[in-house]
């Protein structure tokens, strides 16, 4: 198989804000965006996770916003896209499977909930699968990575996460706090993932996972998501493509070949890996994996080890109400 013929799983961009800050996108063509539907397409793009995140620039966050970048989801994205809408673990074993994409609702940052669960209910009967307990910092649910007292979960956020036990919703520890990480291992009765975050020990961030988290996402059965932000990626922020290689070298040593998707962070970010701008360049990304990878790793990376996971913990449609 060429590598432009390939489909790929990204698990994670920020289109949505982008498209409720300039409410005059065109998902389809619109420079202003780096993923579009004509990117996914060229790209090869069979999934791409859409999170819902809140930017500071509309004040307090709060569920009329969240609603809001839901409906660009619907209107601007899957209408005007072409994509269909992943709610279930039945309907992921057909991604790659036709010519049409998908789209996949997260949220990133439980603060514009409220501390109200009944939001949180609301959410997943509209169709959002995952959420990021908090963005960097602190809010009423737990600590972000960046967080100085590395606090762990609030009693509100232990509510938060039995009620995600409980009605499969799944849940997403990258921007959560060292503490909140340890503390989900006890309390998550599901694996659960770190959508957009590198290896610690090749790039010191804050944001990327010690070798312990890593360690610990693999015995329990997650997903991590190797993530396109330069600084996330080296030190000097000068990130190419091939600097992607040692996370994913340092990853597998560890146990994780099994573990790793992508979650390029696209449109959340203001600086771009040279080589990985927008979902148009994962052929020449494939290529690069393929020349010094077995190609059972390579689709496993792209592909398989993120539909594997989502249809083993999605919810079922026989479920819904």
């Amino acid at each position: 198989m060429r590598a432009e013929e390939w489909r790929i799983v990204d698990f994670h961009c920020d289109a949505l804000s982008k498209m409720q800050e300039m409410p005059d996108i065109v998902f389809r063509n619109d420079d202003r965006l780096d993923v579009t539907a004509e990117r996914m397409t060229a790209g090869g793009i069979g999934l791409q996770c859409f999170a819902i995140y809140l930017s500071a620039k509309r004040g307090k966050p709060c569920f009329e916003d969240v609603l809001g970048q839901i409906e660009h989801f619907r209107q601007g994205i899957l209408s005007q896209g072409g994509l269909q809408w992943l709610r279930w673990k039945e309907e992921a074993v057909n991604i790659g499977k036709e010519s049409l994409g998908w789209g996949m609702l997260s949220l990133e940052g439980v603060d514009g909930l409220e501390g109200n669960l009944f939001y949180a209910q609301l959410c997943f009967e509209l169709g959002v699968r995952f959420f990021g307990v908090t963005w960097n910092y602190a809010n009423w649910a737990a600590d972000g990575v960046l967080e100085r007292r590395n606090g762990g979960f609030t009693n509100q956020g232990r509510k938060l996460v039995e009620w995600c036990n409980s009605s499969g919703m799944l849940l997403d520890v990258s921007h959560l706090s060292p503490a909140g990480f340890w503390e989900l291992t006890e309390l998550s009765e599901r694996p659960f993932i770190a959508s957009h975050s590198n290896a610690a020990s090749v790039c010191p961030h804050p944001r990327n996972l010690s070798d312990e988290q890593i360690k610990a996402l693999v015995a329990m059965g997650g997903r991590m998501g190797l993530t396109f932000f330069p600084t996330f990626v080296c030190e000097d922020g000068k990130a190419t493509a091939e600097h992607l290689l040692k996370h994913i070298e340092h990853v597998c040593s560890l146990g994780g070949e099994k573990l790793i998707m992508f979650g390029s962070d696209f449109d959340g970010i203001d600086s771009w890996v040279d080589g990985l701008e927008h979902p148009g360049k994962y052929p020449e990304f494939t290529e690069l994996l393929l020349r010094h990878y077995p190609e059972e790793l390579v689709k496993g990376w792209l592909y398989d080890n993120a539909i594997s996971y989502l249809t083993t913990h999605l919810p079922s449609q026989s479920s819904k109400p």
